[in-house]
């Protein structure tokens, strides 16, 4: 008796490898590193934005080509005439603006450089130094902040007064050297970017504390002491009631001042005073646009390092 056998092979086993996952894509926008891109929307709200940024100071330019007759008409122009020139020239000549301009950029120069100098130390003082009474102290000049400055100007006055500086420029450079706003700004700013290692690694070189502050702190605080110069700056040249009170407008004027006399009588003329306010706008967008690229750069600078 024959026995068969059979032939037909076995069955395979299960395949019971485990299948690696394949590698997710990200999106292109998602990776790290890669460029976002805006969409079309992103672009008219950023174009609304810049076009509503712009539009006093195109209208004051506007404004400053038309005479007074066509300024008080319904509705008022919002395309340029051909008195620009004229009414900048009258502007320059009836205010005394080369002298303000002077008079301005000295005030604000000072103040602005004084006001970096010190804010920049005692920030450094309140962020990195232990002494006693640090807290209440820092909370003494925050509180100083919320005093309004009207508060003062009387008392003021009464020093200046004494001190015969009335229509003198320390008059206004003296009570603008010093900013709460700044010593708080600083101090915010140092507390993030500059390490305590570097500070003690300075002093074990045996660097004494005015060496330290000059070869340590300030370069690591430049990107906020422009900004900080470029505030006081703008926020200085803008100062108007101050000035007012203890500057005249044919003595030693600041531009605020000097403006302030324009279009003077029965009927101001607002062709003027907007000549005038365009030029005394003219400076600080020169100095914007000459510096602007270093300080948002050394913004940025400084985010990336902190």
């Amino acid at each position: 008796m024959t026995t068969t056998t059979s032939l037909t092979p076995p069955s395979s086993p299960p395949d019971t490898a485990v299948k690696k996952p394949g590698r997710v894509r990200r999106p292109r926008s998602a990776r790290a590193g890669g460029q976002m891109h805006a969409g079309p929307i992103a672009y008219v709200i950023l174009a609304l934005f810049t076009i509503g940024s712009l539009f006093p100071l195109v209208w004051t330019a506007i404004a400053a080509s038309r005479d007074n007759n066509r300024l008080a008409q319904t509705p008022p122009p919002f395309w340029f005439g051909g008195n620009l020139l004229d009414n900048l020239d009258i502007a320059w000549n009836d205010a005394n603006l080369g002298k303000a301009f002077v008079n301005t950029t000295i005030v604000a120069g000072t103040s602005a450089f004084t006001i970096v100098f010190l804010s920049t130390i005692a920030g450094f003082a309140f962020a990195k130094l232990k002494f006693r009474g640090r807290g209440a102290m820092m909370l003494i000049v925050i509180g100083t902040m919320m005093v309004p400055p009207q508060l003062s100007i009387i008392p003021l006055y009464m020093m200046v007064a004494k001190l015969e500086w009335t229509d003198q420029l320390q008059a206004v450079i003296l009570p603008s050297l010093v900013s709460a706003f700044g010593v708080f700004f600083m101090r915010q700013y140092l507390i993030q970017a500059l390490p305590d290692e570097i500070i003690e690694a300075a002093r074990v070189d045996g660097a004494s504390s005015w060496r330290v502050v000059w070869h340590v702190v300030f370069p690591a605080a430049r990107p906020a002491m422009a900004v900080l110069g470029m505030l006081m700056f703008v926020q200085t040249w803008n100062d108007f009631l101050w000035p007012f009170l203890v500057l005249s407008q044919t003595g030693n004027p600041t531009v605020q001042v000097a403006v302030a006399g324009l279009g003077r009588g029965y009927t101001p003329d607002q062709s003027l005073i907007m000549a005038g306010a365009l030029l005394g706008t003219l400076p600080l967008l020169l100095v914007f646009a000459i510096f602007g690229k270093q300080i948002v750069g050394g913004i940025m600078q400084g985010a990336v390092k902190g």
